[in-house]
């Protein structure tokens, strides 16, 4: 069967051919600040986490007089579109939604083929506004994405793999309907010397990975299929992670790089700590990466048997957690011994059910009335004497639960209060320790008065 092509295109200079490099994985494309570098349609092909498809890189769609450079680069654009089993189509999360963009996001509508929104330049949450925005397109749920750093790259794994055709029919890895379904993909990350080849090689049952009493021994990110009690389990052993001022091998900085990517690829991630040790500040940096990209979290407290003596650790422990790590309130922690083998089948639930808590769906009539309860019990605050009013929420977006609050002035909401409003979503639904994320939307309405 021939590949699956997916075409890249958008407005000239909103990364188009940023994020073709990003997914082949070479700079084949050539990338500058200046509009128009891309004058052809360019191809490559991708192997994107157990994806394979042919990418096109188009030049930027402009209006133009067909006989001109500029029409005929356009006629060239949609050629692609018109040969693409599916479309990226790309805006500059920046400058939001342009008046060029709605015509071509016409056209590929007109195309009838699957289309994946992404909101390119959104790295750091500085384009979010402009993702939004991105919804008026009628294009469905805008992916915040950046291809300079590579954020955002999960959510279009996931985004890829409900549209594209099935190019290897012998890979049955991603087969929903294969025995025991898609695999769960986990990444195992922690400082060097955590133990994290060791817990593997416990899990798997054989020394599959080298390990030693080095720190630093595993230099790139390993994949490896599992099966645990019938579910199908793809895990990353990764290098260990230290801060960037302690790195000066080369080496050592492509294989932390390559642990960020199997972080960014992974559903759950498992932060292992050093019972011996716990909660350094290293382990607290890691944890927030983990957060800040949105992955679901378990903590797992290796080395276990050496200090499984102390009554009331685990305790302490527990509530050193939830006072250094808010962000994700009631994350599983879970006490384990790789080198032992105790605790495996523990953190397993609590990974399983990390990824549930991470992929939960909430209906917007359910939402509402938590929201009323909320506001009520705890109304929000006046600005310049006008009270600021949350007027509607729903759910975006699942993977990790993100959800929108429209209203007026919202804007000057105070950060307390937006804590105030996650702590009371992730109690009221039952969402501990996953990463919660809240867009605020204020009206563009000058007459509504709230």
């Amino acid at each position: 069967m021939d590949m699956p092509t997916v075409a890249i295109v958008g407005r000239p200079n909103v990364g188009k051919s940023t994020l073709f490099n990003r997914l082949v994985g070479k700079k084949l494309a050539l990338v500058d600040d200046r509009p128009g570098v891309t004058r052809d349609r360019r191809e490559g092909d991708v192997a994107f986490g157990g994806l394979h498809f042919r990418v096109i890189d188009t030049a930027g769609l402009e209006e133009s007089d067909a006989a001109t450079l500029m029409g005929r680069m356009r006629m060239q654009t949609e050629a692609a579109i018109l040969a693409a089993d599916v479309v990226l189509f790309v805006i500059d999360a920046r400058a939001g939604v342009l008046p060029a963009d709605q015509p071509f996001a016409e056209l590929v509508r007109r195309a009838g083929c699957p289309v994946i929104l992404i909101a390119n330049k959104a790295e750091g949450g500085t384009g979010l506004a402009g993702a939004y925005e991105a919804f008026t397109l009628g294009l469905g749920d805008p992916i915040p994405f950046s291809a300079e750093h590579g954020e955002g790259l999960g959510e279009l794994h996931e985004a890829l793999k409900g549209v594209l055709p099935k190019s290897d029919p012998d890979d049955d890895d991603e087969d929903e309907d294969a025995p025991g379904g898609r695999s769960l993909k986990v990444a195992i990350v922690g400082r060097p010397n955590a133990g994290k080849s060791t817990l593997i090689n416990r899990m798997l049952g054989e020394d599959r990975l080298l390990v030693g009493p080095e720190a630093g021994i595993t230099r790139d990110s390993i994949s490896l299929d599992w099966e645990w009690r019938g579910r199908k389990i793809k895990l990353h052993d990764t290098a260990g992670m230290r801060r960037r001022a302690r790195i000066d091998d080369k080496l050592e900085k492509l294989a932390v790089s390559d642990g960020l990517r199997a972080v960014r690829f992974a559903e759950v991630v498992v932060v292992l700590l050093d019972a011996t040790i716990p909660f350094e500040k290293q382990d607290l940096t890691i944890i927030d990466l983990v957060e800040s990209e949105g992955r679901a979290v378990v903590i797992g407290l290796n080395k276990w048997d050496l200090v499984a003596d102390q009554p009331g650790l685990l305790k302490q422990l527990r509530e050193d957690c939830t006072r250094l790590l808010p962000q994700v309130r009631g994350v599983a922690v879970v006490p384990l011994s790789g080198l032992a083998g105790e605790g495996l089948d523990k953190l397993m639930q609590a990974v399983v059910q990390a990824s549930e808590v991470w992929d939960k769906r909430i209906s917007t009539s359910r939402i509402n009335d938590w929201l009323s309860e909320a506001t009520s019990r705890n109304p929000p605050p006046a600005v310049s004497g006008r009270r600021i009013k949350i007027r509607y929420a729903t759910q975006v977006k699942s993977r990790p639960p993100h959800f929108a609050l429209f209203g007026n002035q919202l804007n000057a909401l105070p950060k307390s209060y937006t804590r105030y409003l996650v702590n009371g979503l992730r109690e009221a639904f039952e969402l501990p320790g996953t990463p919660i994320r809240l867009s605020l939307r204020t009206s563009q309405n000058p007459f509504d008065k709230g």
